[in-house]
């Protein structure tokens, strides 16, 4: 059975960071390209960010140079260090699993930025 399981939202000031996580299990993770989508009420679902099997990392427009992408690959295990963070940040992030043959995703955490 697959599985992603996204932790580390919650509530946090503007400027403030948090650091998502999410765990897979049941596939074979390095055949896999992950990554980060975000979606906020109203409004559809949005690429954040994605690491490819060699750590060739692509990022939304509105979040380069704040927030990182990385992969542990002994731990199965997909990261997002989100600095510098800003209201419009606020949204359900949800962590993708994609390989040429099929893709997952978790269930997703909420990030609230918000003073």
């Amino acid at each position: 059975q697959v599985q992603l399981v996204e932790s580390g939202g919650g509530l946090v000031e503007p400027g403030g960071s948090l650091r998502l996580s999410c765990a897979t299990s049941g596939i074979i993770y390095n055949n896999y390209l992950m990554g980060w989508y975000r979606q906020a009420p109203g409004k559809q679902r949005e690429l954040v960010a994605t690491i490819s099997i060699i750590d060739s990392t692509n990022y939304a427009d509105s979040v380069k140079g704040r927030f990182t992408i990385s992969r542990d690959n002994a731990k199965n295990t997909v990261y997002l260090q989100m600095d510098s963070l800003k209201p419009e940040d606020t949204a359900h992030y949800y962590c993708h699993a994609e390989s040429y043959w099929n893709d997952y995703w978790g269930q997703g955490t909420q990030v609230t930025v918000s003073s």
